[in-house]
Order: structure tokens, then sequence, then C-alpha cells
């Protein structure tokens, strides 16, 4: 991932230099297990983790005659050692032993930083929903006018939406925490199950029950799957903040810093750009989710068509959400809002937002639904053409004013009528 969409903390994860240190860390892990069987002397083992070490470029040096990144890992680490203890460096271990146990491992440090942020993001949500409880606003459908809601409703409805995405990322994190150091074709055959457990449990992961040569990878589908979830979640409250900044409307504005600027041509310009990046990345990780799903359908008990995708999506999916999460955090907790444009903006449709309440206060009256509805839409329709009071022209209709007195009539276009229940939503999310 280029460095304008990571951070330093996910992206030290991801660098060279930690995935071979993981990738030691394994080896050396596999060597204290053979030890506790009897295999390996414990002084040979003290030895490799006292000595035991690799340099990057070397590596990359040997590979380019081994053609093959492992076999040239540890003939790196063996040149760093000059006893006896060499020789059971990858002792009974195939590659993916190490390299899909320690994928795991990496994803373990990065996830703990996802779901530190998802979690933070939740807290943000949660105080911005309070302090917009009762802050009423034109609720849209289709993109047109519908009924009054609240800013609040609007947070709190992301909220659970996160809420929801925390219980799935926590249940992907624990798939795909997971390693493997089975052999070949995950028989065992050279390998004690002893040493896949201890490696296993030393580096905080589960050992897969089964495996062949590789961790499968319906794993890795459903945890990009969850991630992808997270950045479309994150890119559809973006939208509607892009939505709500428009002009015309102008109901909140994502922040705009002391010296930013919107255009090169237009100085005028107030762009939502934080979010406009927020949707734009999304589609970087749903593509993501779909390299991932290719990645399942490997020949027999291993191919590595798997390999070279993995390089790419893991590092990247998890820099970008890592990236997504904290800049949208920022744009949501410094969000502008404008009460007095939300509330200017529900009268821009001449009090139409109030037509079911007239159409249910007639239908209360004893009008069957249908002659309610027949009485109230042509008056609904000529205010909109004619650009006029909907409460004016409905007020002068023969059949409510037999039916309705002015009072009646007040209730119907009180916008407070539409928000009796926002505590009850509130106390059931626990707000």
């Amino acid at each position: 991932m280029i460095e304008r969409y990571s951070r330093p903390e996910m992206r030290a994860i991801w660098t060279e230099e930690n995935k071979f240190k993981a990738w030691l860390e394994v080896e050396i892990l596999a060597c204290e297990a053979w030890s506790k069987l009897g295999v390996i002397p414990a002084e040979d083992v003290e030895k490799l983790r006292a000595n035991a070490t690799f340099n990057v470029e070397r590596i990359y040096e040997i590979e380019q005659e081994t053609r093959h990144d492992v076999v040239a890992f540890t003939r790196a680490v063996s040149e760093t050692l000059s006893g006896d203890e060499k020789k059971w460096v990858h002792y009974g271990l195939t590659s993916t032993d190490v390299v899909d146990t320690a994928l795991s491992y990496l994803l373990l440090q990065a996830n703990d930083i996802l779901e530190k942020d998802i979690v933070e993001f939740i807290d943000i949500l949660t105080e911005q929903a309070r302090k917009y409880k009762d802050t009423v606003c034109m609720g849209r459908t289709h993109g047109v006018h519908a009924e009054p809601t609240t800013f609040g409703l609007k947070l709190a409805l992301w909220r659970e939406e996160m809420n929801r995405n925390l219980a799935r990322f926590r249940n992907a994190k624990a798939e795909v925490a997971f390693g493997k150091i089975s052999g070949a074709v995950g028989t065992y055959a050279n390998i004690d199950p002893f040493v896949e457990a201890y490696v296993c449990e030393k580096l905080g992961l589960q050992a897969a029950p089964i495996s062949t040569q590789t961790l499968q990878r319906d794993r890795h589908a459903e945890y990009m799957a969850t991630l992808a979830l997270i950045a479309t979640s994150l890119d559809k409250f973006a939208t509607e903040i892009r939505g709500l900044q428009k002009s015309e409307m102008r109901e909140v504005e994502e922040p705009f810093a002391k010296g930013q600027k919107g255009s090169s041509a237009m100085p005028h310009k107030r762009n939502p750009i934080g979010c406009e990046n927020i949707s734009g990345l999304s589609r970087v990780i749903r593509g993501h989710m779909l390299s991932a799903y290719e990645n399942v359908p490997l020949w027999h008990e291993r191919d590595i068509s798997h390999s070279s995708v993995e390089r790419v999506i893991l590092p990247d999916a998890t820099m970008l959400l890592n990236y997504m999460l904290r800049r949208f955090m920022n744009i949501v907790k410094n969000l502008q809002v404008f009460p007095e444009n939300m509330k200017r903006n529900m009268d821009r449709t001449f009090g139409l937002i109030y037509s079911q309440q007239v159409l249910l206060k007639l239908i209360d009256k004893g009008l069957s639904r249908e002659k309610a509805y027949d009485t109230v839409q042509p008056r609904a329709m000529q205010a909109w053409e004619e650009q006029r009071s909907f409460r004016d022209i409905i007020s002068a209709d023969e059949t409510v004013k037999e039916l309705l007195t002015k009072e009646e009539l007040d209730d119907c276009f009180d916008y407070r009528y539409h928000l009796k229940h926002v505590d009850t939503i509130f106390q059931r999310l626990g707000l």
C-alpha cells in the first residue's frame, strides 16, 4: 500500500523485516518444541535463540539463485550460525508451515489495531448520537423529503451497524488466528503434532484441527469479506455526509482546516474530500474481497496461486481499513452540524412532509383509507406544483373543513409528533 493511505503503526507490521522476524520466530519455536521431545539438544536451541538472525538484502540475493523465498530465508539464517545448531533450522518443516503460521501471527497483530479502531469509532458515534439526539432534520427516501427524523437517529443507526461489524470482526479475527505445522500434505509424517500445538500456543494462535499443506483459504475469504463489509459501512456513512453537504442543503460539513484549499480554480469550494476518499478506498477493499474468494479453490493439497494475491491484498486491506477508520473517526468527531439549515430544509417542500398525518386524521374521523388518500393527494400535488403552503390548501378543502378542527389540523403540522419515540429507540440501543 502506498504511504499516502497507510499509517506507521500498521505499516510496520507488513514490512519485509517484520515478516522475516515472524518466520524466524516460528522456526525457533519449532526447534524448542523438538527439544522438549528430546530430538534437538537444548544447548543447540539456546544457540539458535541467541544467534539466529538474517539480513533482508542477503535473503533477496540468495533468492535470485534459489527462486524460492523460504529456501533463501533458511539459508540466510544458517549463514549467521557457526555450529551444529544450524542443521536444525527448518527441521521437519515445509515452507507453508512457516509461511501460513507466521502470516496468522502478523494478522493477529494487525487485527489488534483494527479492533481498537472499531471500538474507538463506536465510542465517537455514541457521543455524537447523544449530542444530536433531538436535532430534528429531514428524513428522505429516494432522495425526496419523507418525514422528520433526527440527526442523532442517523448516528445511532451507524453506531448499531458498527456494533454488528465489531461482532463480525471479532469472529473473523478468531477464524484467521490459526496456525498449521502438519507437513507437506497435512499428515504430520515428518513432524510431531506436539510441535504444531507448542508453536501455535506460544504465538497466541490455535492449531488448525486439520489442514493440507496450507491453512484453508475459506478462513481468509471470510476475513476479507468482513473487512470489505466494514469498509462498505464507512462508504455508506460517508455517502450520507456527502449528500448532506451539498450547497443547496448544507446540513453538515466535514472539517475544513485553516489554510485548506478546496479547488485549484474556485476559491469558494469546500468539498467533502475526506468522505470521497473513504468511498473510493472502500472500492479497493471490496475488490480485494473478490480476490480472496478466488483463493479458496486450490489444487489438491496445495498450490501457490493464492500466495502472490495475499502478498498484496492482506497488507493492503488491513492498512487501508486502519487508515479509513482513523480518517473517518476524525470526520465524525469534528463534523460541523447546522441545525437551523436542517429546519429550513424541512420547510422547502411547503409542509408536504405532514401529509401522512392529515391522511391518518381523516381515517380516524371515519373516512376509508382510499377516500382519505384521494382527498389528501390532489391537494399535496397542488401545493408542490404551485409552490404553495400545503397547510393553506388542505385547510380549504371542504371534506377537511367538515371533519377536522383547526386545533386538530395544527397537530398534523407539528414535527414533534414524529419524534415521540426517539427516547424509546435510544433506550433500546443502550444510549
